[in-house]
């Protein structure tokens, strides 16, 4: 799949931070208002574990379909090459951090 390095320029967060950031790992802290979304992508060697700190994140996937809905200290981990896409899932926003590894980063956006 057709990979980019930095999807940032992609997509709309109200808050985006790197708390660590290493070779073959790193930890991103994102926020979403009820708008915004991480549109459809997959990873090629990299797996998202996401982890809730506020609010309530809804995480969409293919290969086969499903739906998690994560609250305050929930997680969930997408593998290597599973498609997904991550919305807010209320009326406020949600922050989370999503550990990413172990391998280099890459986002493949999909149709």
């Amino acid at each position: 799949m057709n990979s980019i390095k930095d999807a940032r320029h992609l997509y709309t967060a109200e808050r985006q931070a790197y708390h660590l950031e290493r070779p073959g790992f790193r930890i991103n802290e994102l926020t979403l208002t009820p708008s915004q979304e991480v549109p459809w992508h997959c990873h090629n060697t990299v797996r998202d574990t996401f982890y809730v700190l506020e609010g309530r994140l809804r995480i969409f996937l293919r290969d086969p379909e499903e739906e998690a809905q994560l609250d305050p200290g929930d997680s969930h981990a997408v593998e290597p090459g599973r498609p997904h896409r991550v919305t807010n899932g209320a009326d406020a926003p949600v922050t989370f951090l999503v550990l990413q590894g172990i391998g280099e980063y890459d986002y493949a956006p999909l149709a």
